[in-house]
């Protein structure tokens, strides 16, 4: 199935990001935008810019792969792999993170709604050496 061509651009845009492009958002995202992930829920240009400048600085190079396009009218889900290395906990190691996306898009295309849905247990926390050792401790408990 062919992709829109919207859709195409914003997916190129999410796997080239970087903090120079980050001023570019608001061709893509509508400026009362909605955004939620397991650790943020905010509305507004302003408030995600925020978010993804506070991801560059954390992080070295942090990297979208969208595995997986779905579009159906104006809703859209994203599979994909997130990499980056933690700059203040052993920076030569890359991980990564495994989730989904629904976007909503607005009348004039734009991402007016954006949800992703990952695993922080498994795939961030079950990485980090004290909490990470924890977190498999009690699963082996749980299982």
């Amino acid at each position: 199935m062919k992709q829109d061509p919207a859709l195409a651009r914003l997916i190129t845009y999410w796997e080239s990001l970087t903090p120079v492009t980050l001023g570019d958002l608001g061709e893509f995202y509508a400026s009362d935008a909605e955004f939620q992930d397991p650790f943020n829920k905010v509305q507004g240009l302003p408030a995600l810019s925020k978010i993804f400048h506070d991801m560059f600085e954390r992080l070295h190079e942090p990297r979208f792969h969208i595995r997986q396009s779905v579009q159906e009218g104006r809703e859209v889900f994203l599979i994909w792999d997130f990499t980056f290395r933690i700059k203040s906990l052993a920076p030569e190691r890359v991980r990564s993170i495994h989730g989904t996306t629904h976007l909503r898009l607005g009348d004039d295309g734009r991402v007016a709604y954006h949800r992703d849905y990952w695993d922080a247990a498994a795939e961030l926390y079950a990485q980090l050496p004290l909490i990470g050792a924890l977190m498999r401790f009690l699963a082996r408990r749980f299982a």
